[in-house]
C-alpha cells in the first residue's frame, strides 16, 4: 500500500498566497477595466464623438431633403443621445405633405429619417396658377405652378373646401392608369345633387358622374370605352348605372375642350 505523500503547512502557505495574488490581480484588473470603459463613456457623451454627423432623408419625392432635417430640428451640433425620436416624429408631421415619419439612430453618429409622403392628387386652378391637392384634401398654396406637368388632373370650380376633400378623397383610390387618363374635373352641384361633377378626359370623352362613390364607379371606365367603336364621341354616365351617350350631331362640338395644361 502507497504511502500518502504529507505536504507541510510550511509548504502550502506559500503556494495559498500565490493564488490569492493572482486573484486580487485579476479583480483589480477587472475594476480598472470597467472604470476606464465607463470613463469612455462619460468622455464619449461629453465630446463632440457623440454629435450628429450625417443625417440621412429618404422616401421623399416633393419635399427638399433641407426642408425635412430643418423641421426636425436635428443639426450637427445635437448630440445623438439627447434626440427624442417621438417629438422629431411630431414635429415633422407638422408638414401637409408628409403622412408617416419613422426617425432611428445609427450609431455611432447618424440618424436616418425616412418619410412617406401623400401624393399629389389634382391642381385647383386660380388666377391662372395651379396649386396641388394632395391626397388628404390639402392645397398647397405655397406651391403655385404655371402648369401641372400632365401628372394629375385639374380641379375646376371647387370652390368649397369640404367637396376638395371629398374629391381628393375619391382620387386616392383610383388606379394610377385611370387617373392620368384625366384631364379636368368640374364641380357642378345642383339643388338636388351637391356631388355632380363633369370630367373631361384625355382621350376625348366626357365623363358625367357625382363624388360619392365615384373611385370605384370610375374603375369601370377602362371597360366602357373599349366597347366603344373607335371615332365615337360622347358621354360616359357612371351615376345611377354605367352607360354610354353618343354626341348628337348638333352637338358635336359638346366634347371639345382645350386642354387645361395648354395656356388660354
Amino acid at each position: 500500500m502507497a504511502k500518502k505523500k504529507i505536504v507541510s503547512i510550511e509548504d502550502r502557505i506559500p503556494r495559498l498566497k500565490q493564488e490569492r495574488k493572482k486573484k486580487a490581480n485579476r479583480r483589480l484588473i477587472f475594476y480598472l477595466s470597467i472604470f476606464f470603459v465607463l470613463i469612455s463613456i462619460i468622455v464619449y457623451l461629453q465630446s463632440p464623438l457623440s454629435d450628429v454627423n450625417t443625417i440621412k432623408v429618404k422616401g421623399n419625392s416633393y419635399t427638399e431633403d433641407e426642408q425635412i432635417k430643418q423641421q426636425s430640428g436635428i443639426s450637427e451640433n445635437t448630440n445623438i443621445w439627447m434626440i427624442n425620436e417621438e417629438e422629431v416624429v411630431e414635429a415633422i408631421s407638422k408638414n401637409p405633405i408628409i403622412q408617416s415619419v419613422d426617425v432611428s439612430k445609427n450609431l455611432p453618429w447618424t440618424v436616418e429619417i425616412a418619410v412617406s409622403e401623400y401624393n399629389y392628387v389634382g391642381y385647383i386652378k386660380k388666377d391662372g396658377n395651379y396649386f396641388p391637392v394632395l391626397g388628404n384634401g390639402s392645397v398647397l398654396t405655397d406651391l403655385k405652378r404655371n402648369t401641372t406637368g400632365g401628372n394629375a388632373p385639374v380641379m375646376m370650380n371647387f370652390s368649397n373646401e369640404k367637396y376638395v376633400q371629398k374629391m381628393a378623397g375619391q382620387l386616392t383610390k383610383l388606379p394610377d392608369s385611370i387617373l392620368k387618363l384625366i384631364s379636368e374635373i368640374h364641380w357642378k352641384p345642383t339643388d338636388e345633387n351637391k356631388n355632380k361633377i363633369l370630367l373631361y378626359m384625355n382621350d376625348g370623352y366626357l365623363v358625367d358622374g357625382t363624388i360619392r362613390g365615384f373611385a370605384e364607379k370610375m374603375k369601370a371606365y377602362p371597360s366602357i370605352v373599349s366597347q366603344i367603336k373607335p371615332g365615337t364621341k360622347g358621354i360616359v354616365h357612371i351615376g345611377v348605372g354605367a352607360y354610354f351617350e353618343k354626341y348628337n350631331p348638333a352637338d358635336s362640338n359638346t366634347g371639345k375642350k382645350k386642354n387645361s395644361n395648354e395656356s388660354e
